[in-house]
């Protein structure tokens, strides 16, 4: 596994290590990643993307502690066999709400108009 498989965005009000968490939980959920799949290393990751190791660490123990990933001696950290089966449409659509839901506020405080709003967001997935 690339150590370019996460996106970090240090400028990003949420912490390094969450963003590498939660999306770590996106692609075990979509199935990106599979039950059994390698992460790339610490020190790669913290190459990678010039981030501290500990952080890199952090990251990889919360998930481990979730159930998952799991250590494997000589392979490093790889993606859990009980969690790493692709959740339903709708428990993958749960993982974003949160998203949905400050996208929403924000729009209203900024008095946007939803079909903007909506028309906006498509353009985004469609990249």
């Amino acid at each position: 596994m690339d150590a370019s498989l996460f996106q970090i965005h240090p400028a990003a009000a949420e912490p390094i290590y969450r963003q590498m968490v939660e999306q770590s939980r996106r692609m075990i959920a979509s199935g990106q990643l599979a039950a059994g799949d390698a992460l790339p290393s610490v020190r790669e990751v913290a190459a990678h993307h010039a981030i501290n190791p500990m952080t890199v660490s952090k990251a990889y123990s919360l998930l481990e502690m979730e159930g998952l990933l799991e250590r494997h001696r000589g392979k490093g950290m790889v993606v859990a066999a009980q969690r790493g089966k692709v959740k339903s449409q709708s428990a993958r659509l749960d993982l974003i709400d949160p998203a949905i839901q400050a996208l929403a506020k924000q729009a209203g405080e900024l008095e946007l108009p939803a079909s903007i709003v909506i028309a906006r967001l498509k353009e985004f997935l469609e990249k």
